[in-house]
């Protein structure tokens, strides 16, 4: 499933065997808390496919020269990595903080941070990690096994109400058990442990624990670029930490990210210089940007998916929802509303995925049968709203949708376009919907099929509060998932197309299409920049020549 070089323990990732769907199943508050969060991050996935691709820059850096960057987000949080939420601080804290395991950006495969070796296996439930020798934080305080110790266990206190907090249910406790090892305690057996524990990062106790409020506006880590100002709506200021020790030193002298919401802008300071890379290139500037600077579009996982209320009538019938589904135009909204940068959904993963295995059920463009559906189910005539975020690309897909499905026969459809938070709370949450198309994301936590379909199905949030679905296929849907929590590594690949072959049957929440991210950089000046699948961007490893 990794690249033959990854070692041992980070390596034998099994494709299901990776986390305890009992416990996901307890975890519906946190899941809710992060619902706008997954409609902001709308793209992040595994292998990437791109158009307009050159051989990267492979030049010296100049470490004395600034990288610039034009960022699309505004700073919507702070930066403490216990709850930092928002797209543009989560992209800062990759270069801010380090887990004791990464997962590099761009490639979504892990490596050693603070960690100084693999995590090594006592048992099958008893881990121990020893930390980076001479590792410091930007204040000058070395990093302790304390630290480690404090930064687990404040992620897992629900007082706390961490996000983070539902990706690690297998940790029963952390203890220091000297200067240099920490040792975890599981509540089961976690094969893709390693991997996992990348989501949460290590801060100082010393500053986290004396003034919570005070260390979200000016975080202190032990990455390899220190935040220096961060304003809202401006930019956000890095410096280069000095004294950084790990495998990831910075290639520049500091970061200036120039919060560049407005899309036009973005273009603007991209062609004239202003900055050496923007994020979210609008997919109607992308070719004309080709002839000036590097443009690729990355595919990712994000996805634009459709969601039932499978409680209300006539949409309690997968009929009716395999109807909806076949009679929408993937093709031509793709390339109408998106300028090709999309690629229609024919599994939950998207393709070049390692866990791709295509859906037994693939919904294809075909009018004819969505009227026999419709037809079979009992339904000669069907009005309803659809109800989807106002983000903006997605507002540029919804009449294209509409104009699909009221082509059909006895099929009247209108739209109502509102904000992530208010569509979700006021609609969604209150049963107060039939369908919804909605942008969302998991990936960016981690890239493992257990991670990415226990998000949305193992949950009572999505599943039981949203979509309302609580049919016995669900039940086996559940069981699958527990099953392949102790399934070998063959095993689990076979259960995961079980699994993609159930929801691509029952469609409670499926994906439309997955989209293609497109991002532009000025390719001579940036050595080792790779685009991300995922908003934001990463200068790991990047360095500016000139």
């Amino acid at each position: 499933m990794m690249r033959s070089h990854m070692s041992k323990t980070l390596k034998n990732l099994p494709l299901v065997n990776d986390a305890s769907r009992r416990s996901f199943l307890k975890l519906a508050g946190a899941a809710g808390a992060a619902a706008a969060f997954t409609a902001t991050l709308s793209a992040c996935g595994g292998a990437a496919t791109t158009s307009g691709s050159t051989a990267a820059n492979t030049a010296t850096a100049n470490k004395d020269l600034i990288i610039e960057a034009g960022i699309s987000y505004a700073l919507s949080t702070g930066f403490d990595p216990m709850t930092a939420s928002g797209a543009t601080p989560l992209a800062a804290n990759l270069h801010i903080f380090e887990g004791l395991v990464e997962l590099h950006p761009a490639t979504r495969e892990p490596y050693n941070a603070l960690a100084a070796a693999d995590p090594k296996k006592v048992n099958d439930t008893t881990y121990q990690v020893t930390i980076r020798e001479g590792a410091k934080f930007h204040n000058g305080s070395p990093v302790t096994t304390d630290d480690v110790v404090y930064s687990f266990t404040r992620v897992m206190d629900p007082a706390n109400n961490s996000l983070f907090s539902q990706f690690i249910p297998f940790i029963a406790d952390v203890k220091a058990l000297d200067a240099t090892t920490v040792e975890f305690s599981l509540k089961y057996p976690f094969p893709g442990f390693g991997p996992r524990i990348s989501v949460v990062k290590i801060v100082p106790q010393a500053l986290a624990s004396a003034d919570q409020k005070a260390f979200d506006a000016a975080p202190v880590g032990s990455g390899p670029y220190k935040l220096v100002s961060a304003v809202k709506d401006d930019k956000i200021v890095f410096e280069a930490f000095a004294d950084y020790n790990g495998p990831k030193p910075p290639l520049a002298k500091g970061m200036n990210w120039l919060l560049l919401s407005d899309a036009a802008a973005r273009v603007t300071a991209v062609q004239s210089g202003r900055v050496q890379a923007i994020e979210d290139v609008p997919y109607l500037d992308v070719d004309g940007l080709k002839s000036k600077v590097q443009v690729e579009s990355v595919q990712s996982f994000g996805m634009l998916f459709m969601m039932f209320n499978c409680a209300k009538a006539p949409f309690d019938n997968k009929l009716v929802r395999q109807a909806l589904h076949y009679g929408l135009d993937k093709d031509s909204i793709i390339k109408k509303a998106l300028f090709g940068n999309a690629t229609a959904a024919s599994s939950y993963f998207q393709e070049g995925h390692p866990d791709y295995v295509k859906a037994k059920n693939v919904y294809g463009y075909d009018a004819q049968k969505a009227a026999d559906l419709l037809k079979e189910a009992g339904v000669t005539s069907l009005e309803f709203e659809l109800v989807t975020t106002d983000t903006a690309w997605v507002k540029d897909v919804a009449p294209l949708i509409l104009e699909s499905w009221n082509k059909l026969p006895g099929v009247k459809v209108t739209v109502a376009s509102l904000q992530s938070g208010a569509m979700y709370s006021d609609r969604i949450g209150t049963g107060n919907y039939t369908v919804a198309a909605a942008p969302g994301d998991p990936s960016v936590f981690g890239n493992d099929a257990d991670l990415l379909l226990s998000w949305f199905y193992a949950s009572e949030t999505w599943m039981g509060k949203r979509a309302y679905w609580t049919t016995p296929e669900r039940a086996t849907l559940q069981g699958l998932m527990v099953e392949g929590t102790q399934a070998t590594k063959d095993e689990s690949k076979k259960i995961v197309g079980e699994i993609v072959d159930l929801v691509s049957e029952e469609l409670p929440l499926y994906p439309i299409f997955h989209r293609r991210l497109p991002t532009a950089w000025e390719e001579k000046n940036l050595t080792g920049f790779q685009p991300l699948p995922t908003t934001g961007m990463s200068f790991i490893g990047v360095g500016r020549t000139s």
